[in-house]
């Protein structure tokens, strides 16, 4: 007999149902704090980004008035202001050919291929072969 205060059993049918909508709720939940982490994040790096650039903007715009100083610093020091100007470009230039050089050089080291992988791929084939050839020479028959 069953009292007004007891619920009926439940079948593995209602149980399996009510683990597998609590399973997909979790997940849900999973993807939506995934969702929000990745977003925060995204949004972190995309103002770090920003700043940077500003940054770097802001850098050059420096640098090329650093050079115009030391332009008006040898003007400074008692040679023509054109004389200045004309200095401080040949070190730049001599800065800018270095750097190239350098850079040349590097780029002539670059190999466009990946030879030790072509390599070791190759090596794998050829023993790959060679460890065939004696099991089809078994396989012959003998007179």
């Amino acid at each position: 007999m069953t009292t007004g205060n007891q619920t009926p059993e439940r079948t593995i049918g209602q149980l399996v149902s009510d683990a597998t909508n609590d399973l997909s709720s979790i997940v849900r939940g999973e993807i939506e704090l995934a969702k929000s982490e990745v977003t925060t994040s995204v949004s972190r790096a995309g103002k770090g980004g920003a700043m940077l650039a500003v940054a770097g903007v802001l850098a050059l715009y420096m640098l090329g008035l650093l050079l115009f100083a030391a332009a008006w610093g040898i003007e400074a020091a008692g040679l023509p202001l054109w004389a200045g100007l004309l200095i401080v470009s040949g070190v730049l230039l001599l800065i800018i050919a270095i750097l190239a050089l350098i850079g040349i050089k590097a780029l002539k080291q670059v190999q466009p291929k990946p030879v030790q992988a072509i390599n070791d791929a190759q090596t794998t084939v050829n023993t790959l072969k060679a460890s065939l050839k004696p099991a089809a020479g078994a396989e012959t028959p003998q007179s």
